[in-house]
């Protein structure tokens, strides 16, 4: 599997719950911050749904 890493762009704050657990299920705890994960389907479908919070690239 490729890897990507995935960086928070914008702010949590004021956002729906719907959109606030996956930040935290993938490990993004605030502006700035970076994490790397495999590109399974469930961690592809997370990004998809903060896609506008997130700035992604592949390792």
């Amino acid at each position: 599997m490729a890897k990507i890493k995935v960086t928070q762009v914008k702010s949590s704050i004021k956002r729906m719950q719907s959109q606030k657990r996956p930040l935290e299920a993938l490990g993004l705890r605030g502006i700035g911050k970076e994490v790397t994960h495999e590109a399974t389907p469930n961690i592809l479908g997370m990004i998809d749904k903060v896609k506008h919070l997130v700035k992604t690239t592949e390792v």
